[in-house]
């Protein structure tokens, strides 16, 4: 398998000029089409949350570029807990790669990356959730060595 220097994937803190790519990408799959709004401009709520996690020291929304090219984002959240010794858990969300680019191993080295900056921040695990309508998703997940040790359950909240 290339390594990340063969690939030439570069790592970075999201800036507020990358916002409409990330939000392309973050649409570019069956759900994400359905939820997301890619217009021009972009809705408000989208540059307020920016806003918030940038200026959020847990949180960590991530460009993967290769020659100036957005390729890839994720966000890592890094969650403290009383549990496991007061252990910190980091948490992975957003997670796309360009579907121009999937199946070259972006993916596989943009969890590499991601593990590297749990560790280095202190982390003990990362965890994940997935839709159950994305079973290429788990099965990824599954390649990569992630466990399904938990049942995961949501409750919708209205305004």
């Amino acid at each position: 398998m290339e390594n990340q220097q063969e690939m030439d994937l570069t790592y970075q803190l999201a800036t507020e000029a990358d916002l409409l790519g990330l939000i392309q990408l973050l649409a570019d799959d069956e759900l994400g089409a359905i939820r997301e709004q890619v217009t021009r401009p972009l809705p408000p709520a989208y540059t307020r949350a920016f806003h918030a996690i940038a200026a959020d020291m847990q949180q960590e929304l991530t460009v993967v570029e290769r020659a100036g090219e957005l390729l890839a984002t994720f966000q890592l959240s890094f969650i403290q807990y009383l549990t496991h010794l007061g252990g910190l858990r980091a948490q992975i969300k957003g997670v796309r790669v360009k579907s121009a680019y999937r199946g070259q191993g972006i993916g596989t080295h943009v969890f590499q990356y991601a593990c590297q900056r749990a560790l280095a921040k202190g982390a003990y695990v990362l965890q994940l959730t997935t839709d159950k309508q994305r079973p290429e998703a788990k099965r990824f997940y599954e390649s990569l060595s992630f466990v399904n040790s938990h049942e995961g359950m949501k409750l919708p909240l209205t305004r």
